[in-house]
């Protein structure tokens, strides 16, 4: 397998070619906060609250760190401000379903009304369940502030006795609503 050389936050590295900057980054102990990461799913990125931002040939950017493979010769920093800033946008987006976030990113309330729910959004149970379980239970209905978790009626039964995307879940939604939904 073809080694590519990269640097991040300062630390040179060699990492195989399809390796993303958040694998090659937790090789070498830099935590890079996430949501909708899971090592048994397919990286998804839809969360971006792992963007970081690379430099490669002089032009810099954010990327979603989960989904972006490394290449020779990239320089990337996890802790930037326009990175801080990205992540408390977020933070606050998702309030208050990412408290623990929120002091660390020195965010005390959102600018947004977002509706009172256990639930942040990440699409870890509806990934496990199509992913790893095959049974498409879980999904999301609505769009854009309206999105919100929800059950097949016809395959509820099933979700309430397969609990097996609870462990993923960090908001309680999908543990909750399980067992409610038949």
């Amino acid at each position: 397998m073809k080694m590519l050389k990269l640097q991040i936050d300062g630390q040179e590295l060699q990492a195989q070619k399809g390796t993303t900057i958040l694998q090659a980054a937790k090789s070498i102990g830099i935590d890079i906060p996430t949501l909708c990461h899971s090592e048994n799913l397919k990286p998804y990125g839809a969360c971006r609250l792992c963007m970081v931002e690379i430099t490669k040939d002089e032009r810099t950017r954010l990327v979603a760190s989960c989904v972006y493979e490394i290449e020779d010769g990239l320089v990337v920093k996890t802790n930037t401000e326009r990175v801080k800033k990205i992540r408390r946008m977020i933070i606050e987006l998702l309030w208050p379903s990412l408290t623990g976030l929120a002091k660390e990113y020195d965010v005390a309330s959102s600018r947004f009304w977002p509706k009172e729910t256990e639930c942040n959004l990440c699409g870890l149970c509806v990934r496990y369940c199509s992913e790893i379980r095959k049974l498409d239970a879980v999904y999301f209905k609505g769009r854009g502030i309206d999105r919100e978790l929800a059950i097949v009626p016809e395959l509820a039964r099933e979700c309430a006795f397969c609990h097996q995307c609870h462990e993923l879940c960090t908001g309680g939604w999908i543990v909750y609503h399980s067992d409610q939904a038949f």
